[in-house]
């Protein structure tokens, strides 16, 4: 059985890309304050392109050729792969262990129900956004020193819960087209000491309908490579701009339908009360007592295909980080199946969507959990 690649929490995640940028603008002097080793700089941009994965931006040199000439180094996404985590990662500094957005869809304890963490939508009562991830972001604490701090994205995402979550402290800029948000990355960063993020989604939105490496793709990750080139070019003297990603992607082949109404895989639903996360990365939160019987189910019907694993295993692993807050524990699934091929474990009857999607990310594959680090400075 293939072994889980592990996050390099502390060493080369993407938490250690947000605490080492505050590092670049003067906060923090101590050990670990900077674990990358990046050099200091008047203003900070970071192009977050959803979905570019290292491995995959290195199978398209020619469609990417500013992105790949500066030779990225390369990070680990942390676990699960997925957006709403990753982007929390970055939030805060901290490993999904610490600041508890630990999958794309939780069970929120006490409730009998799951909350979509990117969404922030439930079948019950949702949660205040501050007490779900409390953690002071990253955003807050540069404002706090005098940083001028900024997030351009499309405007649709501005009044979100989710931003409210993961981007306390930013100015919003919504910016709907890419000339808008190479414009709002201008106006940022004329201000003197600035941490500015600017996000493009479409590659990940690409990937998730018709695949990775399809003509939609490629289309979209040239167009990430001509905005990351024009990113560049309006950074002020004494400038620095990373170019990253929240996860990787691989193309799924094979669909194990949870929701099936014949097949072996109906035996999947016994003694499970709510299932979460994402077609890559599934808790399972399991009846009252049924803990080992589904562990035993899940294990034998997904052999060769995914790692299964209890809750106590994952956390003693190291999935989430070093540790995870006894607060968050509940959050996680009983038991966890984080596929390892290229299969999905899809719920058609109650995920329609997320059931039809060909590109797809979340495990601790490398194709998943590698995403590249690239730097444009003007210093």
């Amino acid at each position: 059985m293939t072994a889980p690649l592990l996050p390099a929490y502390g060493t080369a995640s993407l938490a250690d890309l947000s605490r080492s940028l505050l590092a670049v603008l003067g906060m923090g002097s101590g050990p670990g304050d900077n674990p990358l080793g990046l050099e200091p700089a008047k203003r900070v941009l970071v192009f977050l392109v959803d979905g570019l994965g290292a491995e995959l931006l290195d199978a398209h040199p020619e469609t990417a050729p500013f992105l790949t000439a500066r030779r990225p180094r390369v990070l680990t996404a942390g676990f699960p792969a997925t957006t709403a985590t990753s982007l929390s990662t970055l939030g805060t500094g901290l490993p999904p262990g610490e600041h508890g957005m630990l999958g794309y869809q939780l069970a929120m304890p006490g409730t009998g129900h799951l909350l979509n963490c990117l969404r922030w939508t439930s079948a019950g009562p949702t949660v205040p956004p501050d007490e779900w991830q409390p953690t002071p972001t990253v955003f807050e604490r540069a404002a706090a020193a005098g940083v001028s701090v900024s997030y351009v994205a499309p405007s649709e995402f501005g009044p979100t819960a989710f931003n409210r979550a993961v981007y306390r402290g930013t100015e919003f800029i919504g910016a709907d087209t890419l000339d808008d948000r190479v414009e709002g990355a201008r106006v940022a960063l004329a201000r003197p000491r600035s941490h500015v993020t600017v996000y493009y989604g479409d590659l990940d939105a690409a990937g998730h309908r018709f695949g990775w490496g399809s003509p939609q793709w490629l289309e979209r990750l040239a167009a990430a490579d001509n905005l990351a080139e024009r990113l560049a070019g309006t950074l002020p003297q004494g400038s620095a701009m990373y170019v990253t990603a929240d996860h990787g992607m691989v193309n799924a082949t094979e669909w194990i339908d949870v929701d099936s109404q014949e097949g072996r895989y109906t035996a999947l639903r016994e003694g499970v009360a709510l299932l979460g996360g994402d077609t890559r990365v599934r808790h399972v939160y399991t009846a009252p007592g049924a803990t080992q019987a589904v562990l035993g189910t899940w294990s034998e019907l997904l052999e060769g295909r995914a790692w299964v694993v209890s809750r106590q295993e994952a956390v003693e692993s190291g999935w989430f980080g070093p540790r995870v807050r006894q607060d968050w524990l509940p959050r996680i699934g009983d038991v966890l199946a984080v596929p390892y091929t290229d299969c999905v474990i899809v719920a058609s009857a109650r995920e329609t969507l997320e059931s039809s999607f060909i590109g797809v990310h979340g495990s601790l594959t490398a194709a998943e959990q590698h995403v590249p680090l690239l730097e444009v400075s003007t210093r």
